[in-house]
């Protein structure tokens, strides 16, 4: 029992340790914002809920900031990829007021729904009618005004070629009405094929391997790391974490295409996310930290505030004062 609890003790240990170090040292100057950041908002922005009052508390909020695009939810999709009209009563008049609002700020549909990869129920992509709904979605949302479409489906598998599939067949839409194509990923592996022994170990394949994000990234124009519920327990760690994934999304990620990693603005507690480890100032400096080490130029770069209904007013400092606003952009990258 001992020589079994030293031979687990030892790699936790050195992963910690490896992950606090690249929590260590200051970001380089210019590792701030492009101008191509993002905020997923709730569906209270569609249905009605959300009016004017809660739209100036927005457009305050990421005025003058590098935010362009919002992914609002217009969803859930229907299992069989329909979307009713009626989930999404006001999205003209917020697509509207926005533009209004914040000249050059894009509009996208959120549209997500929960994939049958480990349970008897949800999306089957496997089936090509589900994905030709889906592909119609997609048209209607447009029509409606949208300026994009951001899709959210979980989980995918790793090497999931159903979901390229999809992924090629919705762009041809977004070519068409050039609007772009943006998904929320998965993480990737942080140790070689460590998805496959999650699959394997607890029938939940948590990461995608490198390989498998970069053929996923080149199929849309913005790929978004959904970067939190990373069960780290420490800022620190939490931080490195961060750092980790950014320095593999780099690596995976085609110059093409935007690299986006997602901020923690939420507030819960449980097995997977530990709110006083996983903060939005923590995940600002470990994208600086990556950033600086491994590519400062990069122009199609930003990060995704996830979710709009529970950032608090600290999330929000976060974001600006650590990565900045728009007016501080410039720096030693170049637009390519």
């Amino acid at each position: 029992m001992a020589g079994t609890a030293v031979l687990v003790a030892v790699p936790l240990l050195a992963a910690g340790v490896s992950l606090r170090l690249r929590y260590a040292g200051e970001p380089a100057p210019g590792t701030r914002t492009r101008g191509r950041d993002a905020v997923w908002l709730g569906h209270a922005w569609v249905d009605g809920r959300n009016g004017e009052a809660r739209l100036a508390e927005l457009v305050r909020r990421i005025r003058d900031t590098g935010v362009r695009d919002l992914y609002v939810h217009a969803g859930p999709l229907e299992h069989d990829g329909g979307l009713p009209a009626s989930r999404r009563p006001k999205a003209r008049w917020l697509v509207d007021a926005v533009r209004r609002e914040l000249p050059g700020v894009r509009v996208q549909a959120w549209l997500g729904d929960v994939l049958s990869t480990e349970g008897r129920t949800g999306m089957d992509l496997g089936e090509r009618a589900t994905r030709e709904r889906i592909v119609r979605s997609a048209h209607q949302v447009l029509a409606a005004g949208f300026g994009g479409i951001h899709f959210d489906l979980e989980p995918v598998h790793s090497g999931d070629r159903d979901y390229l599939s999809l992924l090629d067949d919705v762009r041809e839409v977004t070519r068409a009405h050039r609007v772009p194509l943006s998904v929320a990923a998965h993480q990737i592996d942080p140790l070689p094929s460590l998805h496959s022994l999650a699959g394997f170990a607890a029938g939940h394949p948590k990461w995608w391997s490198p390989s498998y994000f970069g053929e996923v990234a080149r199929r849309v124009d913005q790929i978004a790391v959904m970067s939190y519920d990373t069960a780290m327990p420490l800022e620190s760690l939490y931080g490195g974490y961060v750092a980790r994934q950014t320095r593999l999304a780099l690596e995976a990620t085609p110059r093409g295409t935007d690299l986006l990693m997602g901020l923690p603005a939420f507030h819960t507690d449980d097995l997977g996310h530990h709110e006083s480890a996983e903060t939005v100032a923590a995940a600002v400096r470990g994208v600086r930290l990556a950033l600086s080490r491994e590519d400062t130029r990069r122009a199609r770069f930003g990060v995704a505030l996830y979710v709009d209904f529970a950032a608090t007013p600290g999330d929000w400092a976060a974001y600006r004062e650590g990565w900045g606003t728009y007016g501080q952009r410039s720096g030693p990258y170049r637009e390519g």
